[in-house]
């Protein structure tokens, strides 16, 4: 028994590390994208595995606080423990993850869990500004999870599971099975809200990075900022598997997640390329609209 168990944690933190390293390769290329996109020539690759290897080995005398250094543990557990109750690859032995432990309503409370920590560490830093991220990070995660939620309900209703594992089982054998074709509406619902919880532009209202120089980036030094640009990678690369997994049949192998995630990826990238970015009103308005409308007609299809 106890050896099965610590073959379980030896598949999970190494496809942890996996996962890990495909985010990062990802962002990376995303910002060469945009770069292009922009008329630059952008930063390599690889250049965020240099930052973080820099970071990690600088250290810090300033104190603001337990809470505040809490922040970045808090955010990375939410992307870690959001990644590994998702099966990354259906039927894999060692990319099965723990989903076989949780369910979808397990992931949601991940997903907000690590944007609790870092309100409760900015509280502490004693930033003038700090409020002014708190409100904006939590009022559009809020929104986002609106839309996300009622499809979750509608993907419920029609599988009449709450299984992730059982969710993409249900959309095996053919494209025709996926909930993209069999549940469209839930499908539109959940990727419209993605791009909120994305927080890329033109949802990147949290760090207004052309409006005020604050925020994590500036806040947190050395190991720290290490640790919130690795989560990152992570909580990013998590977010694309599972709408992989709830929308687009999921992967049977590495190379069909990597493709399809990066499709979904690519749906953040162009609509940041194209769109500026929102107020704080604009964007919870948008998000409890249009993608709210949505899935509350999905829900009323499934459900009566």
């Amino acid at each position: 028994m106890m050896v099965d168990i610590l073959i379980k944690i030896g598949y999970a933190l190494a496809s942890l590390f996996v996962i890990m390293n495909y985010g990062l390769l990802l962002m990376g290329t995303t910002m060469k994208i945009i770069a292009r996109v922009q008329g630059r020539i952008g930063p390599p690759v690889w250049i965020l595995y240099a930052n973080i290897a820099r970071n990690l080995t600088m250290r810090t005398s300033i104190y603001h606080g337990i809470m505040f250094y809490l922040g970045p543990v808090f955010r990375i557990t939410g992307g870690v423990g959001l990644y590994l109750f998702i099966p990354a690859v259906y039927g894999s032995t060692w990319l099965q993850n723990f989903s076989f432990s949780g369910d979808v309503i397990l992931v949601i409370y991940f997903i907000f869990f690590g944007m609790l920590g870092m309100a409760l560490g900015a509280g502490e830093s004693g930033h003038p500004y700090s409020a002014m991220g708190v409100m904006r990070g939590l009022s559009q995660v809020t929104a986002s999870e609106v839309p996300f939620a009622l499809a979750i309900i509608a993907l419920a209703a029609q599988h009449h599971t709450l299984s992730i594992t059982n969710i993409v089982a249900a959309q095996q054998g053919g494209f025709m099975h996926w909930n993209m074709i069999t549940n469209p509406l839930a499908t539109a619902a959940g990727m419209l809200g993605f791009l909120g919880m994305m927080m890329h532009s033109p949802f990147d209202i949290h760090l207004a990075p052309q409006e005020i120089p604050v925020g994590p980036p500036t806040e947190f030094q050395s190991a720290f900022i290490g640790l919130l640009m690795t989560n990152r990678s992570i909580f990013a690369a998590a977010k694309l598997v599972l709408f992989m997994d709830l929308f687009f049949g999921g992967a049977t192998s590495i190379v069909t997640m990597i493709v399809k995630t990066f499709l979904i990826f690519m749906w953040c990238v162009f609509v940041g390329a194209v769109f500026p970015r929102f107020r704080v009103e604009q964007s919870v308005r948008w998000l409890l609209k249009a993608p709210t409308a949505i899935g509350i007609i999905a829900v009323l299809v499934y459900v009566f």
